[in-house]
């Protein structure tokens, strides 16, 4: 039992130093500094430093517009105040390859069904703060938010090669089969 206690503080120990999400205090103190850009050049501990800081903030504020701009253009749809994005662009295409008045079969051709990226989030808790405010509070690690925005986004930016493809492709065989059509009639 006691080995099973010591075994069990040692791991809780290591879990607390390895946090991730833990605050550590850094110096961005830089002698004699001069801007470059959007950092600054300068002198810490004896050497010659670029320096960029920012508001993590703004960091994730920044990240979080780009990925849900992102998937904006690549799903459209209700979430975003039905824009149809690539997505609706390529069902609408291939709604018009089915079309009879087209030269199509009159049948509908679509295989892929509209799946975000981006959960929705929900609140963890939900209450009432300082006894006055109800309010719904998430808390997450700020590192694990980012590091799910930085994934969100490098699979949104495939998904809009993938979509743009598939519309430039279903665009060329809507012209091929206008174009049959008008010769054949």
């Amino acid at each position: 039992m006691r080995l099973l206690l010591i075994t069990i503080l040692s791991l809780s120990f290591v879990a607390c130093s390895t946090n991730r999400n833990k605050a550590e205090k850094i110096d961005t103190e830089i002698e004699h500094a001069a801007p470059v850009g959007s950092g600054a050049i300068g002198i810490k501990d004896g050497d010659m430093v670029y320096q960029r800081k920012v508001q993590m903030n703004e960091q994730l504020r920044t990240l979080e517009n780009e990925v849900y701009d992102l998937e904006a253009r690549v799903f459209g749809g209700p979430r975003y105040l039905d824009n149809r994005g690539l997505y609706g662009v390529l069902r609408d295409c291939r709604l018009q390859m089915g079309d009879s008045a087209n030269n199509g079969d009159g049948k509908m051709r679509w295989t892929e069904t509209r799946v975000y990226v981006t959960s929705e989030e929900d609140f963890s808790k939900i209450g009432i703060e300082k006894k006055k405010d109800i309010v719904g509070v998430t808390e997450e690690g700020l590192r694990d938010r980012l590091d799910r925005f930085k994934g969100y986004k490098e699979i949104l930016l495939k998904r809009q090669d993938e979509y743009e493809t598939k519309v430039k492709m279903c665009e060329l065989e809507l012209k091929q089969q206008k174009q049959k059509s008008s010769i054949e009639g």
